[in-house]
């Protein structure tokens, strides 16, 4: 393998962190953990590397073109149009702005989390994990719909409303996601 210089003295770190943690908490809690610690330190970086008042006054001014657009659509007054298509530059570089500013953090994180994805695939006690969920739950969360891209794994018994380690983590991350930003006070996105 070509990489194994560099992951496996990362996956010898991770296995001896948390090997005994899946050990005695058992997968769910593992994941759960992993979740929380991932998504803190993407709104970590998030809170570090993206301006947040600069965030927010974007935000507003690209709310404002966007009201400003409609209007003009709407009254189908000629020279509206053509004063939005002036500013539609302005419009085009505050986008590219906004974006920028999102792939800091993205650059900064991608990297180790991806690390971390590939030591839990490689886990055995994490892929061989699955949860059985109540029916409404399972149609809830577009469960049937992920399976359409994510095929359930062998060991998943027929029949059987259950999401595995990955479904889990998403879950996990999203919420915890919502509560550190909450938590930390960003401005814009989710």
């Amino acid at each position: 393998m070509v990489l194994e210089f560099i992951t496996d003295p990362i996956f010898g770190a991770l296995n001896a962190a948390l090997m005994p943690v899946i050990n005695v908490l058992g997968p769910i809690l593992t994941i759960f953990l992993i979740a929380a610690v991932v998504a803190f330190f993407i709104t970590l970086a998030n809170k570090l590397l993206v301006d947040q008042d600069r965030l927010e006054a974007m935000q507003k001014e690209m709310k404002s073109y966007q009201a400003e657009m409609v209007a003009a659509q709407k009254s189908g007054d000629q020279a509206a149009m053509e004063k939005m298509q002036k500013k539609q530059k302005e419009f085009m570089k505050l986008q590219q702005e906004m974006m920028g500013n999102s792939f800091k953090p993205m650059l900064v994180t991608m990297v180790p989390i991806l690390l971390v994805f590939w030591w839990m695939a490689t886990v055995p006690a994490i892929t061989n994990f699955y949860m059985e969920i109540p029916t409404i739950t399972y149609y809830t969360l577009l469960v049937p719909l992920f399976h359409m891209f994510y095929k359930p794994s062998a060991f998943v018994p027929a029949g059987v409303m259950a999401i595995e380690w990955l479904g889990w983590y998403i879950l996990c991350s999203f919420a915890f996601s919502l509560v550190w930003r909450k938590y930390m006070g960003l401005k814009g996105g989710m």
